[in-house]
């Protein structure tokens, strides 16, 4: 309790006055004594100058003295320190002897400035050095040499001020160093102290988590009033075991018997990039296990959840040794490979085969190095979660699903913690959201009393999950949390602690949940809607790369069933590994600094090309000689222009229209529609003349290009404001505009951003290609489309499959839904009319109804276009960036149709015209990927989906010879189906779909 009392100072009560004497005690008494004598150390540095470089090499370098308060790091290099001494003989009776480590460190968390690994002389990995876990055992008496490499990483993030920052470039960065060496020194540790210190840090965490007036909160300030009492400041270490004694009674209170049972499970949350490119990484993965290795080593009961099959990689590459040590962790039980997924990805943007293969890739990597299937699904932190996701999971035969993220919703907060989470196909998964609402729980009282707090389902259930250790830069668990896990296994006024795994829990939590509740759909996230935009050069990348990695396994599978040609696995696993890294939860939606992104796209470049090598080779195995005509591949579940789906032929494409100017507008007629441009280059008129109906409210233009301010109140490369939408400025002046041929190519200038926009009118389709050079600093770009059609719901593609959303804003839920995920179209309609916008490259998207200005209703559907954020990378979207749109009237059909074609164009190629494997005989079941089994027989596997939304039959028929053909699981493991009706070995299958059912059929031994 405080008041003001007329002098100007803050009275306080006795209990405030006891708590500031007691966290002053601790402060300058208790924690200065926890060592209690130290030794220097001998100190020699090596400093890269770059990348860097494996033990091996480092091992062999000069290394010159250094002392200590000499300044060390670079941005980003990389220092080498040589540290020798000796661990006194009689210190082995008095305590723990330890080296101690202060690299100059700040109060930041750790994992996002310096940190470091240590090893011994002959390469072997001991522990990392981070701030808050600084110390490494040195356990003979006697000398000792260690060798510290130490990462100069910046702090790139400045909490809450997102400011633009020169740190996120190596070649912005700078070159003056970052850090001092503060400490390294021998320190002999006394265990009593440090003991008494995680006992009074227990219970002074409950003095502000318990109710101010409660017994408990009273008893608890007492006992810590009384430790000071009975100890003697100047001589701490001789009388800690009498503070301790005084705390014991209030230790052993036991917790209510309706307590919570925290399922505490260690974490480290690594992100693959962020703040730090994936080459740091790398590094950060090394430490995070040589700290877990240590914890778990001196701790049997400690658990440890590692998720992200491409870390173990990474880990199993550079760090061998220490990978075997992980093997035989995970052997043992100590460390649990959770998630499994190759990263983890995003999970909006992604296309269904990508997030089917972040399964297959990451489960056959846990089963052949560990033997391990994990159940669930982990992504904490992942910007929203698509409705395809529990099909996905459940057919890589995965039961559970983990996530913190929608804690964040800055509207709503989600009605569930533990709950049925239902997907667009009915597929559920049990799911589980961890109510400390956070990864990073250092097990203290705040973390434990919101878990209490935010747990949903208090009455029902006790089974919660916690996630300790710090995280995002990774580090992991420390003794501290261990120690607080400890002391909260059964004290009164916290939740029961219990060191267990997620596996446990899970299945604990789904016995005493009975019925759980049910969330179906998407799990959207009221926050980071800008991610749907940022950085598009990687988006664009992403998308080409999902459709290239289609067309080669597609022909590549082709040309082995029809020749014998060899299948190209390593390289298409090695591509698919890159792909799916991309598909990182901080990379692909444009969130990390300069370098992430840099990297990022020449990734892309590189796999395009070697992709298109593969395309190529391909092609030319099934084309001949390539004397033949110029024909067309089509990679596509549909026919394009007279060549077949997934076959090679002639064109046969109508002729575009030929645009005409009639006084203030140019004209565009193609017998299906009726097109008319006005001279500020937007639609005045789109005909549907088989309708005899105009698509454009009257007085309204469209396909206007429009620019709004994008300063969000936080979050920059993240977030999008709603309230930024107000400032609207319509590009309505082009500089020219001009008839090109079958074209009206459409120029606006600002500044130095140039957009060049070609219309085409083609086939009873508007098509739009844009040519951008941005040169925008916190600007938006979108491109509207008022239609005049009364619509209460548009539809969006997702991942195999799509997703309806109200249009209008009843509640706070449809609201804060103002800027959503589409993959290739979005599609509005009333009944028995409609309208579908597709596109080669945009994800978000804005849609909502409204009213004409003459007062009739309208829908009107924007896609947002290009961001230009200042932070983390302040040059983000700066440059080119090409894309397409298309307008068409017609049926969610034709909108899958349209959104197919824009991601698989037919490429020309010549040769022979080539049958394809298999044909479909319904176009509601499409074919999303055809390719060889992933364990090499040479198995033909393809992967169905149903896409309109509606229960369909269709016989998937093949022009190749097969023994038998199975229903399998994702990881092509055989599994029952009831959407196999019939098979007829070496001719069909029949099957029929649920809406939106995902189906992957093997087929054994195909041969031409």
């Amino acid at each position: 309790m405080v008041d003001d009392n007329p002098h100007g100072r803050v009275q306080l009560d006795a209990t405030a006055l006891t708590m500031l004497r007691v966290r002053r005690f601790t402060k300058f008494r208790i924690a200065p004594a926890v060592y209690r004598d130290s030794r220097p150390t001998q100190i020699s540095a090596w400093t890269v100058g770059g990348e860097p470089v494996p033990f091996a090499d480092a091992v062999t370098r000069q290394y010159e003295p250094f002392a200590l308060g000499d300044p060390w790091g670079r941005p980003w290099d990389t220092t080498w320190f040589d540290v020798r001494g000796e661990v006194p003989a009689g210190w082995a009776e008095a305590g723990e002897a330890e080296l101690v480590v202060d690299l100059g460190f700040t109060g930041d968390q750790p994992g996002f400035q310096a940190e470091a690994l240590v090893y011994r002389p002959d390469g072997e990995v001991v522990k990392a050095i981070e701030p808050y876990n600084s110390w490494v055992p040195l356990a003979e008496p006697g000398p000792f040499r260690l060798l510290i490499e130490a990462a100069a990483n910046p702090i790139v993030q400045v909490p809450y001020e997102y400011e633009p920052t020169a740190m996120g470039d190596k070649a912005t960065a700078g070159d003056q160093p970052l850090y001092r060496l503060t400490d390294l020194s021998v320190a002999l540790r006394d265990g009593e102290v440090w003991e008494l210190l995680q006992d009074v840090a227990a219970l002074d965490g409950l003095t502000d988590a318990l109710p101010e007036q409660g017994a408990r909160r009273a008893e608890i300030v007492h006992a810590l009033e009384r430790m000071i009492d009975v100890m003697d400041p100047d001589d701490v270490a001789g009388t800690a075991a009498r503070g301790r004694e005084v705390l014991a009674p209030v230790l052993a209170g036991r917790a209510a018997d309706s307590s919570l049972i925290v399922s505490a499970a260690g974490h480290a949350h690594i992100d693959c990039a962020w703040l730090w490119p994936t080459r740091e990484t790398v590094r950060k993965v090394a430490r995070t296990f040589a700290n877990v290795l240590e914890l778990s080593d001196r701790h049997p009961e400690f658990v440890f959840a590692a998720s992200s099959a491409q870390q173990y990689a990474w880990l199993k590459e550079t760090q061998p040794g220490l990978f075997e040590r992980v093997r035989a962790a995970v052997a043992d039980g100590a460390i649990r490979p959770v998630g499994g997924m190759w990263v983890e990805s995003d999970t909006n943007m992604p296309g269904g085969e990508a997030l089917a293969r972040q399964f297959v890739l990451g489960k056959r990597f846990f089963l052949e190095e560990f033997g391990v299937d994990s159940d669930e699904v982990w992504l904490p932190d992942s910007f929203g979660y698509t409705a395809a996701m529990p099909q996905i999971a459940r057919a890589a035969g995965t039961r559970y699903f983990l996530t913190q993220k929608p804690s964040w919703n800055e509207t709503n907060p989600m009605p569930h913690s533990t709950f049925e989470w239902e997907g667009i196909d009915g597929s559920r998964v049990f799911t589980h959201f961890p109510p400390a609402e956070t990864y990073n729980s250092d097990l203290g009282a705040a973390d434990l009393a919101r878990t209490e707090r935010s747990f949903r389902q208090k009455g029902k259930a006790r089974n919660v999950l916690g996630l300790y250790g710090w995280g995002d830069g990774g580090g992991g668990p420390t003794r501290e949390m261990l120690a607080a896990a400890e002391r909260k296994r059964d004290l009164d006024g916290s939740p029961r602690v219990r060191l267990t795994d997620p596996d446990s829990f899970f299945r604990a939590a789904e016995a005493e949940l009975e019925s759980p509740p049910v969330w179906v759909g998407e799990m959207y996230l009221e926050l980071h809607r800008g991610t749907l935009t940022s950085q598009h050069r990687g988006k664009q990348g992403n998308r080409r790369s999902e459709a290239l990695l289609r067309e080669a396994e597609l022909w590549a599978a082709t040309a082995a069933v029809r020749h014998g040609t060899p299948y190209p696995y390593d390289a298409l696993r090695r591509i698919w590994e890159t792909v799916l890294l991309l598909q990182f939860h901080d990379i692909l939606p444009g969130t990390s600094i300069a370098w992430v992104h840099d990297d990022a796209e020449r990734d892309y470049d590189r796999v395009a090309q070697e992709l298109t090598e593969l395309v190529t080779g391909s092609l030319g195995a099934l084309g001949g000689d390539g004397d033949g005509p110029l024909l067309a591949a089509n990679a596509g579940p549909y026919p394009q222009h007279g060549v077949p789906a997934m076959g090679v032929g002639a064109v046969t494409a109508p002729p575009a229209a030929v645009p005409r100017w009639e006084g203030e507008r140019i004209m565009l007629d193609d017998g299906k529609l009726h097109v008319e441009i006005d001279r500020r280059g937007t639609l005045v008129s789109v005909v549907d003349l088989a309708a005899e109906r105009e698509l454009l409210p009257r007085g309204v233009a469209g396909g206007v290009l429009q620019l709004f301010r994008d300063t969000p109140r936080e979050w920059d490369a993240w977030d999008i404001n709603e309230e930024d939408k107000r400032s609207c400025r319509e590009l309505v002046e082009p500089v020219s505009i001009d008839l090109v041929d079958d074209a009206v190519v459409v120029r606006h200038e600002r500044g130095q951003t140039v957009v060049v926009m070609t219309v085409r009118l083609a086939d009873g389709r508007v098509d739009y290609a844009f040519d951008i050079d941005w040169h925008e600093s916190q600007k938006l770009l979108k491109l509207a489309f008022p239609l005049d059609i009364r619509a209460d719901r548009s539809t969006s593609e997702i991942q195999f499959g799509h997703l309806h959303r109200p249009l209008h804003e009843n509640t706070s839920w449809d609201a804060a839904r103002f800027e959503t995920v589409a993959h290739r179209w979005i599609h509005v309609g009333e009944p028995g009319y409609g309208v579908a916008v597709a596109n080669d490259v945009v994800y978000g998207h804005d849609i909502r109804n409204g009213q004409a200005p003459d007062g009739r209703p309208m829908t009107t559907a924007r896609l947002s276009l290009l961001r230009a954020p200042r932070y983390p990378d302040p040059h983000a979207d700066q440059g080119r960036h090409d894309f397409t749109v298309s307008l068409r009237p017609g049926g969610i059909p034709d909108a899958v149709v349209d959104g197919y074609a824009q991601h698989l164009p037919l490429r020309a190629v010549p040769g022979a015209a080539t049958e394809p494997l298999l044909e479909v005989t319904d176009a509601a079941v499409v074919v999303e990927s055809v390719k060889l089994a992933e364990d090499r027989s040479g198995d033909l596997v393809v992967r169905l989906y149903e896409a309109h939304g509606s229960r369909s039959r269709a016989a998937v028929r093949t022009r190749f010879s097969w023994s038998a053909a199975d229903a399998t699981d994702l990881l092509e493991r055989a599994t029952d189906s009831s959407a196999v009706r019939a098979v007829a070995p070496g001719d069909e299958v029949e099957v029929e779909l649920r809406p939106f059912e995902l189906l992957t059929l093997r087929f054994r031994d195909p041969a031409a």
